[in-house]
């Protein structure tokens, strides 16, 4: 029987991690920079402020530093301060990004700007005019509309093609793994939420799948896997697949216990009221029962 239960990362990885990383094949496996106290340290290559926020975590803005320029201004604030650092991007994003965009059309100097926030794993895009200081976490927190909008739509666990519920395997031959690609088990999937004038608009897709197999090992694999064709007889599964090494006698109901991890990123962007964007994570999962025998020697 196939069941789905789900669960919340939040994202607190750099800004490259914005950019959509590459296919890798799949593999078996074993198993935001904080605000530092005091300040922070800068480098060479950019600006950095710190800013405090002693509102909630994602409540009504707070006051921040005043920070000079090339230089560094830690906040100072109870465990329950909301701390961002703004990093000058160097180089800038290209015109079309959208901080970059709805900075011009204000007019006047700015740079664009990374902001990162140690307790929510915040990370965006911002754009800052020259002379100002860094901003407050703002009123209305577009990161908590863009989770609303995630869960508008609905995310799934894996929708499991292979191994089938009702399949009988047999040690040692290649498992293809493999799951369906629906919009909201895989993804892509796109919704909006608005408060105020500020609407986010954020987009869902699936960048890898964890194959907990039941058997004390796991594969993860980068995208949904290779449907089996019967004229690929005993080969392996070219990006996604396993072979049970012992049968699944003595497991409850005689089945391996088989999970299915998706990690879905979810890029989103303002598209009213402001320029941000970020990025996040959020995992689902499905179950799936797997029998697995010896092949029977006939006399």
């Amino acid at each position: 029987m196939l069941t789905g239960r789900r669960s919340l990362a939040g994202s607190t990885a750099a800004a490259a991690a914005l950019l959509a990383a590459g296919a890798v094949p799949a593999h078996a496996d074993d198993g935001g920079p904080g605000v530092g106290a005091p300040g922070c340290r800068g480098a060479s290559k950019y600006v950095k402020v710190c800013a405090s926020d002693p509102s909630s975590r994602h409540g009504s803005s707070g006051s921040v530093g005043t920070p000079a320029a090339d230089s560094s201004a830690g906040g100072k604030g109870s465990a329950s301060t909301s701390k961002c650092i703004y990093t000058k991007l160097v180089p800038q994003p290209p015109a079309d990004n959208l901080a970059v965009r709805e900075g011009k059309r204000r007019g006047g100097e700015g740079a664009a700007y990374q902001v990162m926030c140690s307790d929510t794993g915040r990370v965006g895009v911002v754009w800052i005019p020259d002379g100002d200081q860094a901003p407050a976490q703002p009123a209305i927190d577009p990161e908590v509309l863009a989770r609303r909008a995630v869960d508008s739509m609905r995310l799934g666990g894996p929708d499991v093609a292979s191994p089938r519920p009702g399949g009988k395997y047999t040690v040692g031959v290649p498992m293809w793994l493999w799951v369906r690609q629906g919009e909201t088990t895989y993804g892509p999937a796109t919704a909006t939420a608005s408060a105020g004038a500020v609407t986010v608009t954020a987009t869902a897709r699936v960048t890898s799948i964890r194959w907990i197999m039941g058997d004390g090992t796991t594969v993860t694999c980068a995208g949904p896997g290779t449907a089996y064709r019967g004229s690929e007889s005993m080969t392996d599964s070219p990006d996604c697949g396993h072979r049970y090494t012992q049968t699944s006698s003595g497991q409850p109901g005689e089945r391996f216990p088989l999970t299915a991890t998706s990690t879905w990123t979810v890029d989103w962007e303002v598209t009213g009221g402001g320029a941000d964007s970020g990025q996040f994570t959020e995992s689902r999962d499905s179950t799936v029962g797997v029998r697995v025998g010896e092949v029977q020697a006939l006399n």
